[in-house]
């Protein structure tokens, strides 16, 4: 996630596991994007691997308006993993 934070795009970031039928599950990142920016899964895949081994980098990538938060402002990932199985 904190490598998902230096791409000058992303305001908010988050990294779950979800199923893959190959490899049994991979690394989704979750992104918010600041306001008029775009993304796309090949420059994700560029700027991780400038910082991470191959086999952290995300296989996929979704864009959304925002993560869903506890009262304390904590990342509920477990909603994300939710929300991506019932698509």
């Amino acid at each position: 996630e904190n490598v998902l934070y230096m791409l000058p795009q992303v305001a908010e970031a988050a990294v779950v596991g979800v199923p893959d039928p190959k490899w049994g599950e991979v690394g989704c990142a979750v992104v918010v994007l600041k306001e008029g920016e775009s993304l796309d899964l090949p420059a994700v895949t560029e700027h991780c691997a400038q910082h991470l081994a191959r086999y952290k980098h995300p296989q996929k990538l979704v864009i959304r308006d925002e993560l869903p938060r506890n009262a304390t402002g904590k990342v509920l990932k477990f909603k994300i993993r939710e929300s991506l199985a019932s698509g």
